[in-house]
């Protein structure tokens, strides 16, 4: 294993649905990266999922030992109490939301060896408040990306 990254993410909708953005820190040792990016028309537990989503894809090394830390229990209780592994073995069934993106955040998780850890939100974590800021500032920009799988889907 390389030494641990950690990764902290937020996401954020204007209306659920409405206009969205994610936020993603990535610390390294000293070094830190933000990512960030707005949506039209999407959700914010979509966002929430593509901040994680973002970080990973922005990874060039495998096999990392990684700590995201997320204020969504969407995401976290998904991977840590197990769910996402039972929507993997019954394909989703019951219609669960965000197939497309729980997915891809699946095959990217396979790369690494991932723990979850909750955050309040909107509290006194500073890296946490900064993803908010990153994903709501995205979410109001201009330019806005399409969230296809989520403007295309028949619900």
């Amino acid at each position: 294993m390389q030494p641990s990254l950690i990764i902290y993410t937020d996401g954020a909708a204007r209306g659920n649905p409405g206009p969205g953005g994610y936020g993603a820190i990535l610390k390294w040792g000293n070094h830190e990266k933000e990512l960030s990016a707005g949506y039209r028309r999407t959700t914010n537990n979509r966002m929430e999922l593509m901040a994680v989503i973002a970080a990973l894809e922005a990874l060039t090394k495998t096999n990392l030992a990684i700590t995201v830390y997320s204020d969504s229990q969407y995401v976290v209780r998904a991977v840590k109490e197990g769910w996402l592994n039972n929507w993997i073995k019954t394909d989703f069934k019951g219609g669960k939301k965000n197939k497309d993106l729980w997915k891809k955040y699946y095959q990217l998780s396979l790369k690494h060896s991932i723990q979850f850890v909750w955050v309040k939100g909107h509290a006194d974590n500073a890296y946490n408040n900064r993803c908010d800021i990153l994903a709501t500032t995205a979410a109001d920009g201009k330019n806005l990306k399409v969230d296809e799988e989520y403007e295309n889907s028949p619900s």
